[in-house]
């Protein structure tokens, strides 16, 4: 049986409070993608995870066929020594013919790093559920892709400018970038399909006071909308096997 290897850039960790219910992102990419993963026969999912910068080095072999990067409290565009290390390991893995999929952070790095441009929301904070729209529409997608798709969100900072090489796949009211490509090795989305409501729920609490009631209230309200984290798992894992998916 062969076997996906998928590694996981870790550039931050879920506070310790939640850690006890919710895990820490590895946890939670973990089930989400085991969750939506309808791989090739004779294909089973590998989750290698690297802590970084927190506990470990980046690998110095690029040996897993894609690479997540997750999401992170910090700005792409802080120009840290650690940022700017992941940008040459995702360097080495582009040029070594690996996937790369960004979320979040790391669909801000992907765009600030390759020629587009990062910069804080005109509103602010985006919480809740946002509903974006497909403009182009992909094989991985599926023959039958849906038109939009909706994940929880959590982020001050969005892509502003593409990079010349990349194509925007969706886009929504709050983030008119809310996923791109670029050929046929990096795919990225802004929302956190990673996330699940309750833990969304949580952050909302842990972060009334910074956000304000109105905006906390719009985020808790939106929780009744339904969200497509399995939907967007499944597309990312076939965009990796280069899978023409068929179901939804």
């Amino acid at each position: 049986m062969s076997t996906l290897r998928i590694g996981i850039l870790q550039t931050d960790s879920v506070l310790e409070k939640f850690q006890p219910q919710f895990g820490d992102y590895p946890q939670m990419f973990e089930r989400v993608l085991q969750a939506g993963a309808q791989l090739p026969e004779r294909a089973s999912l590998s989750l290698e995870c690297v802590n970084y910068p927190v506990q470990q080095a980046l690998p110095s072999i690029v040996d897993c066929d894609a690479y997540f990067i997750t999401g992170s409290r910090d700005s792409v565009y802080d120009d840290a020594p650690w940022i700017n290390e992941l940008v040459r390991f995702v360097e080495r893995a582009l040029a070594a013919d690996k996937k790369i999929l960004g979320i979040c952070f790391g669909h801000q790095l992907m765009a600030h790093y390759f020629g587009g441009r990062v910069a804080p929301a005109a509103e602010g904070w985006a919480v809740g559920v946002h509903t974006s729209t497909i403009v182009r529409s992909h094989s991985w997608m599926g023959e039958s892709a849906a038109s939009q798709f909706s994940l929880l969100s959590s982020h001050k900072d969005q892509v502003a400018e593409l990079p010349q090489a990349a194509e925007i796949f969706a886009t929504n009211a709050f983030c008119p970038i809310a996923g791109f490509t670029m050929s046929d090795q990096v795919v990225t989305v802004q929302g956190h399909p990673e996330f699940t409501k309750s833990y969304a729920q949580g952050l909302l609490d842990h972060r009334r006071e910074l956000l304000g009631e109105n905006l906390y209230q719009q985020g808790m309200a939106s929780m009744n909308k339904r969200t497509d984290e399995l939907l967007v798992a499944r597309w990312l894992l076939d965009f990796v096997t280069g899978v023409s998916a068929t179901r939804r």
